[in-house]
Parts: structure tokens; sequence; C-alpha cells
């Protein structure tokens, strides 16, 4: 595909910040057989990245994604000298424009011609981080879902910049690694998973500030509901499934008019006042039950992980009926 590193041949990966997102990008990398060049500008972050991927890495193995051999770490100094002979690069700085732009400059010289750097901004306009910079059309976003190490999804959004042929690059290289990269036709603030994800978060606010029930209960309502089909299907297919045997015709039919009056009730957007914060730092600190924040990423990546392998099984057995039913 173009002059880019052909995606079957990438065998070194740098990754720029390794905080909570890059360090859970390294340990994918490494779980999946590439090697790692790694770098950080935050004092001891070589023995935290060291501590998470010796954890993260037997996480991956336990869905069945791990290759093996595992890939090398290496730790450097320098941005430049991470990305100086990296056949791809997963950047991870902080979530702010001028951090991500003084990086880019840095490393802009010294990115290989053929390497394609990826983002995992998740929700910053591309466009505006890369204008200027030589290497502009080899930048896409490549924005996953915390924990990139367990989560499969990955948006892929190219920039005014960027050469098509690199942001078909970065969503073929992500499926060959083994997550489902999405293409997105245009730049929004936040993409998409994240729109919709604010969407919900938006009405959940505003239920609590209007008092139509308690954090808990709103928790509840996603979780022991709806949340379960999500796992399942998206938006689409579930309204396509409402409509029982007549599909999404009939849901569009039996419904369309129902959901625009219950539309029109949700024009607001919730103002974080006093009252709102403490309504839900509250409510939170209920749901908490006294566990800490180690304890419930743990309880969330043994569900996270014993999904996935439902789903992976599940995928393997109609793969597997399909193949049975050829002639």
């Amino acid at each position: 595909m173009g002059g880019y590193v052909p995606v079957a041949e990438v065998r070194r990966v740098a990754v720029l910040g390794t905080g909570t997102i890059g360090a859970s990008w390294a340990s994918w990398f490494l779980a999946r057989g590439y090697d790692v060049v790694a770098w950080d500008p935050a004092e001891g972050w070589r023995a935290r990245l060291e501590a998470f991927t010796a954890h993260a890495m037997p996480q991956v193995e336990q869905t069945g994604a791990a290759r093996d051999p595992a890939g090398r770490l290496t730790c450097v100094d320098t941005p430049e000298e991470a990305v100086a002979q990296a056949d791809f690069v997963q950047e991870n700085a902080t979530e702010r424009l001028g951090i991500k732009q003084a990086l880019y400059k840095r490393i802009d010289k010294a990115l290989p011609a053929r390497s394609i750097l990826a983002t995992s901004t998740s929700g910053l306009i591309l466009s505006d981080l890369v204008a200027g910079l030589e290497s502009a059309p080899r930048f896409v976003v490549g924005h996953p879902f915390n924990p990139p190490h367990l989560i499969p999804l990955v948006e892929v959004v190219a920039s005014r910049f960027t050469d098509p042929e690199a942001a078909q690059w970065a969503h073929a290289f992500y499926a060959h690694i083994g997550k489902h990269p999405i293409m997105l036709r245009k730049e929004v603030p936040g993409h998409l998973a994240n729109r919709l994800q604010v969407a919900l978060w938006r009405e959940a606010f505003n239920c609590l500030q209007d008092g139509l029930a308690d954090a808990a209960d709103i928790d509840a309502a996603i979780a022991q509901g709806p949340g379960l089909r999500y796992a399942l299907y998206g938006p689409n297919m579930i309204f396509n499934m409402t409509g029982g045997r007549g599909g999404i015709r009939a849901s569009v039919e039996q419904f369309g008019p129902a959901f625009e009056a219950w539309w029109a009730t949700m024009q607001r957007t919730p103002v974080f006042d006093d009252a709102l914060k403490s309504a839900l730092i509250e409510g939170v600190d209920a749901l908490m039950a006294g566990r800490s924040m180690e304890e419930l990423e743990a309880e969330r990546d043994a569900r996270l992980i014993a999904l996935l392998k439902l789903l992976g099984e599940q995928k393997g057995e109609e793969a597997a009926d399909m193949e049975e039913s050829k002639p």
C-alpha cells in the first residue's frame, strides 16, 4: 500500500507516552509479538511501564489474543530516538493541544518516511495538531478505548492533510493486529464513540439533576438492562430487533413518533453546578462501597476478559458452522 511499510512486515512499534493508555497499548503490542520502543517525559516512567506490562500481558493471554514469542521492550531517553527506526508509532501524550504540537515538532524530521504515526487523542482535531508539519500526511487518529489491551475498538480518523492511503494503511494495520477498527468520514470533536457515550452521560446527569433517580439506579438502568445488549450489538441492530419480525421498518413506524416526542424533552444540557457535582460525587462514592480504584479496575478487567472469551468462542463456533455449511 503506497510507499509505506507493508502491514505484515511491521516489527518495531514506537510508543510515545506511557501513562494508562500508552502502557496499555505497549502491553498489547508486546503480547502480539511486536518489539516496542517506548519513551515518556515523566520521572519513574520506566518502572511503572514495566509493572503495567507485567500485569497486562497475561490478561491478553487469557483472552487468547497473545502471540508467541512476545515482543521485546526497550526504553529510550528521547522521542526522536524512539521513532527513528519505528515501522509504526502510537502516540499517547497528554490530551493537550500544545503538548502534542510540541512533541510533533520534535519528531517531525525523525519520523521515517515509510512510517505512519497514530495519535490516541480522544477528542482533539488532528488537523489542528499537525498543521505545518512536513510529516503531516502520515499522521492519523488511532483512538482506542480504555484499556486498549482489552477493548477491541479503534477509531481511525484522517486530517485534511492526511494521505488517504495512510488512513487506509492504519485501518488495515489495526485489523491485522487483532483490533476492530472503524473509519470515520470526517473530523469532529470527540470522534464517534465518545460522542455517543457523552450523549448518554448528558441524559444520565440530567436525570440525576432533576431527581428522577439516584446514581445507583441510573447506573443499574444501563448495566442491568440495555448495557447487556450493547455488549452484543450496536444501537442500530438493537433498534432493528426491537421491531420483531418486521425489523427496522416496523420499529421506525411504531416507535418513531414516540422517540421524537421524547427527544423534544432532551434538549437541555446539564450544568455542573455545586448541587450536581455533590449529588454525582456522593452517588458514585456510595456505588464504590469502599472499594479502591485498583479493585474496581481489577473487577472491570476480569469481567472484560470473561466477556471477550465468550464472544470469541461464539465467533469461532459461528465460523465453524459456516464452514460446515459450505457445499
